[in-house]
Formats: structure tokens, sequence, C-alpha cells
């Protein structure tokens, strides 16, 4: 794996924290980048670019517009395989496990790998898990899958352990963008319990409360996207 897992695993086993920024190219201005960046909150250490309805070109610019006003590792989080440019740092190579869509657990791979195999992206292989945040969200309606109920500790468990088994280096525990229920600290300390590899989480997370326990419960990266896209948060 290249410098970016690399950096990550080596964080998550010094328990090193990182926090990443997602943001969707369909809401980020071009034209605000530069006084966008000088608004980030303390102890970004990651961008990540994706939605689930973006387009190709809005992807690009994004990203073009991201690198000339951040020094920031830049990853891609794709919605689908039409989101993936070389020049950004890397991409999450996400498969939806927590749902039995096969689009979403291997088609989309497979279509994504002509333009991969022409990149120089760092490519993760990554088990994504959708949670139940409260609300219907994109990824829901997009990919046709239902989230997995909060209270399925042990079936969560399972999945992310299947992800790993699987040969997955990262577990992505999502709540789902503007989730009105993060995913909360029990699940995430029995997944990381669990695991062997680094632990995602994100969704719901608009305060430094939310954030810290993130961190306590074993999330190796936290995820912040729509709160901090609103203005609608407080670290």
């Amino acid at each position: 794996m290249g410098t970016i897992f690399k950096e990550i695993k080596k964080a998550a086993a010094k328990k090193s924290k990182f926090l990443a920024v997602l943001i969707d190219p369909e809401n980020f201005i071009i034209g605000d980048a530069t006084s966008f960046f000088k608004a980030l909150p303390p102890g970004v250490t990651h961008i990540f670019v994706g939605g689930s309805t973006a387009g190709s070109a809005e992807t690009r610019d994004a990203v073009e517009a991201i690198k000339l006003n951040s020094s920031l590792p830049v990853i891609i989080f794709p919605g689908d395989h039409t989101q993936i440019t070389s020049l950004a740092d890397g991409l999450l190579f996400l498969s939806l496990i927590s749902g039995r869509n096969p689009e979403y657990l291997i088609e989309q791979q497979v279509k994504a790998v002509r333009r991969l195999r022409e990149s120089s992206l760092e490519i993760i292989p990554t088990g994504y898990i959708l949670i139940d945040g409260g609300k219907d969200c994109t990824v829901q309606r997009v990919s046709h899958t239902q989230p997995i109920a909060r209270e399925e500790i042990d079936y969560i468990v399972e999945t992310a352990l299947a992800g790993e088994y699987s040969g997955k280096k990262l577990i992505y525990l999502e709540a789902g963008s503007g989730a009105k229920i993060p995913v909360s600290a029990q699940i995430i300390a029995a997944v990381r319990k669990a695991l062997s590899i680094p632990l995602i989480v994100g969704g719901g997370i608009r305060n430094r409360e939310q954030l810290e326990e993130a961190y306590n419960a074993g999330a190796d990266l936290v995820v912040i996207g729509t709160a901090f896209e609103n203005g609608n948060y407080n670290f």
C-alpha cells in the first residue's frame, strides 16, 4: 500500500487521531476555495472529495481547486465510478458491504478499473457500512439498500469483520449525510475491539464533544461533511 494508508495505519498503531473534511463537489463553490480552506477546523489532516450524485467534471474541478489551495492529502470518496480523477492523491475503493445490491458490492468497482489502471492514485480497499442515522440518506436512496439498525451491534461487528477477512484495509462506519444520530460510541467500541485494521467513522458529527466521543471509542479517522458545509458545527 502507498503513503496515505501507511500513515493512517501508523497513526492508528500509535493511537493518534486523524480528521477529514468531506467536500461534495456539487456544493463546492470553486471561487470560494481560498476562504473555504482558511475556515477549516483545527486538526484537519485529510480532504475527502465525493458525493452520491456528483458528476465527473464537478469532481475533477473541485479536486483541482483544492490542490491549488491546500497541501493536505486529497482522497476520492466516490459515489460511482465516474468520480475518479488522477488529480487526487488517493481513492477509497469502496464496497458497500452493509447492502446486498451487487451494483455497489462489485459492479461499480469493475467499472472503475479502466480509469484506475490509467491513474497513479493510491487505491485503498475499504469496507463501507451504512448504519441508521435517524433519517433517510442519499446513500440508501442511490444504492437502494437499507442501513443496519443501530441496535444490531453484533451484526455490525460481524459485517466489519467480514470486510477485514475479505481483504479490506479500512472499515468505514457511516451514519449518512446529515444524520440526526451519529454512530454511537458503543458501536464504534465494539467494532474497534474486533478489528485489526484502521477504522473510519462519519455522519452526524457536529461538535467537539461528538468528535472526542468517536475518538475515545476507537475511531482512528473521523469524517465531517454536512455540518461544516452548512456552517452548523462547533469544533
